[in-house]
């Protein structure tokens, strides 16, 4: 019993703190481009990314779409895809940048 009675103020505050990670809003008007770039992969593991960078952005693979360029990298391809972004805001309010993302990926070039 008295375990059950020192558990549940520490189940309150680990439950509280969740909400102080942030959130992230997704913005779904993905346009369709054309972009051409190194393919590179990002991060560490176990939160390695695939990316597509170019000298002004970073466009970051969807997973289910990575296979088609893992193959790819350190090479400069051109692909036509769906654009999205995600803006990231920490839970004081914050935002941090942008996040570009691409899906339904087609690549171009080179040309397997």
């Amino acid at each position: 019993m008295k375990l059950k009675i020192l558990l549940i103020p520490v189940l309150l505050c680990a439950a509280g703190n969740i909400f102080a990670l942030g959130k992230s809003e997704t913005k779904t008007d993905a346009q369709k481009i054309e972009v051409s770039g190194k393919v590179r992969l990002v991060g560490n593991s176990p939160m390695a990314a695939l990316v597509i960078s170019t000298n002004t952005r970073e466009w970051y693979i969807e997973a289910d779409e990575q296979d088609k360029l893992f193959k790819l990298q350190q090479q400069t391809v051109t692909v036509r895809a769906e654009e999205y972004y995600l803006d990231m805001v920490y839970g004081n309010g914050l935002s941090t940048e942008r996040q570009y993302y691409l899906k339904n990926i087609t690549v171009i070039k080179p040309k397997r």
